[in-house]
């Protein structure tokens, strides 16, 4: 019989039943289930509302579930609507009529918002976790090629030159909001909704802020409605997940562009590419590019539950259930393009000869030029002139700057001297850029170690 079965006389249509039932994905929330019921328990105990001898017995019972579970003896079958009353169907068939008084002071609406909020807890922090490892990984990249040399770019074209290190490190800096963001999404959801019943609360003398404690949260909420209605955690979760979902697809389409044939920038280890079923000669950024894919798959989740919970009136509505199955999938999705991902770096060649090359012969060091100019007296905008100038007569030769002679320099400026070439090499361009945030190598390090202690703390 159902949980509800109570107040009908008849059976539940097999489509119904179907449709309604939760099981078949909500049953990857038991362990969040079973410790919020012997949470619950030991609480109703504590107060007097059941027996020392039923809390023990009701723990066992529930111990030996999460057991049998895990050691899989104990298979989930389709005639329970939910993770909820298959716990508590196998419960009472174990130790009898003990088992019956355990969902005494509370309902399935605030149970559900307890499972689904600890497992999102627990999984915040995970994905939290994973993305420190990526960091670790960026970490090193920078620490190795503070010296390597590559054109920067703004919209899509070569503009002045940086490190490898810098480059990196704008993502390691997109990384740590991500981490940042996780962690400030669990100190909000970390309230416990359990004792909230159906919507309005119970008339058993519970002690929230004791199962809260047990259960590791902050405190209970403070509202009863809010407390079932809430999918705020959920959408913060996703929301999140969404941007470092987006993170990696940015980083992992700068990845494709630098492994194709016109740039040459990386060697992806065999071990994360595959090759083509008829061109033997391919050898395809295909994680790359399942991580760029897949963030579409991660924004969805995000889309369907603000568009589920933005008509919802208070309280619970069954609409909720949908916040689950999506989820769970964005939750899937996100830690195993972590994963993909930072194996992918952490194997990842890099060529820094053809990055340098790329960057002189891109002029990313015409900024420099024209500063050089400057810095003899000549005003800006006429220097900016005559390096577009110098730049025009470099391409129609099919040259970089720094391979004129000075007498090809003098003819379209005479203010050029022999000093030009150290002021526009790659090396001097970039470690003259010393400001907070620059690709200097000096400032580069000091980034660097405070990057570590973010990591470290």
């Amino acid at each position: 019989m159902k949980l509800w079965g109570g107040r009908f006389t008849k059976e539940e249509n097999q489509l119904v039943h179907e449709f309604n039932e939760s099981l078949s994905f909500d049953r990857r929330l038991y362990r969040q289930d079973i410790e919020g019921s012997i949470a619950h328990v030991t609480m109703l105990a504590k107060q007097g509302i059941v027996t020392e001898e039923d809390r023990d017995a009701i723990i066992g019972g529930l111990k030996g579930i999460l057991a049998d579970i895990e050691n899989g003896t104990l298979k989930f079958t389709k005639e329970h609507e939910d993770i909820h009353s298959f716990v508590e169907a196998n419960l009472t068939e174990r130790i009898g009529e003990p088992g019956k008084r355990l969902h005494t002071g509370r309902s399935r609406n605030d149970q559900v918002a307890l499972d689904m909020k600890m497992y999102c807890r627990e999984q915040a922090e995970e994905i939290a976790g994973l993305v420190k490892e990526l960091e670790q990984v960026l970490l090193t990249t920078m620490e190795e090629n503070l010296e390597t040399y590559m054109p920067g770019f703004t919209h899509m074209q070569k503009a002045q030159p940086v490190t490898l290190a810098h480059h990196v490190g704008a993502y390691f800096e997109m990384f740590e909001r991500d981490r940042s963001r996780l962690q400030d999404i669990v100190k909000r959801m970390n309230y416990c909704p359990l004792g909230a019943g159906a919507l309005a609360g119970t008339t058993y003398p519970l002690d929230r802020g004791y199962t809260a404690e047990l259960l590791g949260f902050s405190g209970p909420t403070l509202n009863s409605m809010d407390s079932v209605a809430d999918r705020d955690y959920v959408i913060e979760l996703l929301s999140a997940l969404s941007t470092i979902a987006m993170h990696l697809s940015r980083f992992s389409e700068e990845i494709i562009i630098w492994n194709s044939n016109e740039y040459q920038f990386v060697e992806i280890d065999d071990a994360y590419s595959t090759g083509s079923s008829i061109m033997p000669q391919k050898k395809n950024p295909d994680i790359a590019e399942l991580v760029r894919g897949k963030t579409g798959r991660v924004y969805g989740a995000l889309v369907a539950i603000l568009t589920t919970m933005k008509g919802i009136p208070l309280a619970y509505n069954k609409d909720m259930q949908e916040d689950k199955e999506l989820t769970f999938d964005a939750i899937d999705t996100v830690k195993n393009c972590l994963k993909l991902f930072a194996g992918m770096m952490s194997t990842m060649s890099f060529r820094k000869d053809v990055m340098e090359q790329s960057a002189r012969h891109g002029f990313t060091n015409a900024t420099d030029a024209a500063d050089y100019l400057v810095n003899h007296g000549v005003p800006f905008r006429d220097a900016h002139g005559i390096v577009g100038q110098l730049v025009l007569y470099c391409i129609d030769k099919g040259i970089a700057l720094d391979d004129m002679t000075l007498a090809e320099f003098r003819a379209i400026s005479p203010v050029f001297q022999e000093d030009v070439y150290e002021a526009i090499s790659m090396k001097t361009c970039v470690e003259k850029r010393m400001t907070l945030g620059a690709p200097g190598p000096e400032v580069m390090r000091k980034v660097i170690e405070e990057c570590r202690r973010r990591l470290d703390s």
